[in-house]
């Protein structure tokens, strides 16, 4: 009997095939075999139910996705007729949308300080700060950079005691006191030949007048 539904199987797909080959004379008909499978559109057009649920079950849920895919629709319509009127507000005041994004944007920031992400971050960053401040390779290193610039404002002060003494020694010697006599005395010589000069061009004296001649006319 098997071998019998086998066979008779086998005759129907190749009938069937025939039938849908594009050079058969039968092209365009279906076979007896295919016209006797009962087709339905609701089915057909239906996904398979989900292993569970009944046929009611399967209603309901369809109903309410008809129903919140509704009230979304209804929701958009709302929200873009309340776009509409705080634009109109905002114009009638004199807002521009510059202003508009410098509010988004100030309000985004707050947001974004007390949201509990940033303030995890902090903290955790004010923690690490600590731990870095109170641990000893830091401790060290601040008494090290300390150190070091004591040190070096005594090597400047230092340098300057030294400079200042060498000066002090160099107008004490004999050579720079002698070198000053000199200078002393050029500055002297050079004054008294500039008063002696100007003596010598001052104009004579009323006494000092040559005699007049009286030659007679």
């Amino acid at each position: 009997m098997l071998a019998a539904a086998e066979r008779g199987r086998g005759a129907a797909m190749e009938s069937a095939g025939q039938d849908i080959n594009l050079n058969s004379p039968n092209k365009g008909l279906l076979s007896d075999a295919m016209m006797d499978v009962p087709v339905d559109g609701a089915a057909a057009g239906r996904t398979a139910a989900p292993e569970g649920l009944s046929a009611a079950e399967e209603e309901e849920l369809r109903a309410e996705i008809a129903k919140v895919e509704e009230e979304i629709g209804t929701l958009r319509q709302v929200l873009a007729a309340k776009e509409r009127h705080c634009g109109e507000l905002k114009r009638k005041l004199g807002l521009t949308p510059l202003d508009g994004l410098k509010q988004n944007l100030s309000k985004s920031w707050h947001d974004v300080q007390v949201s509990n992400a940033y303030v995890r971050t902090s903290e955790k960053l004010g923690e690490w700060n600590d731990k870095v401040t109170q641990s000893d390779f830091y401790k060290k290193t601040q008494e090290t950079l300390s150190q070091a610039g004591q040190k070096t404002s005594a090597a400047l002060s230092n340098v300057g005691s030294v400079i200042s003494r060498k000066l002090g020694d160099m107008r004490n010697s004999a050579t720079f006191k002698s070198f000053e006599d000199r200078v002393g005395t050029i500055k002297s010589r050079v004054v008294g030949s500039r008063e002696n000069s100007t003596d010598g061009l001052q104009s004579p004296s009323a006494g000092d007048k040559p005699p007049q001649d009286n030659a007679p006319f």
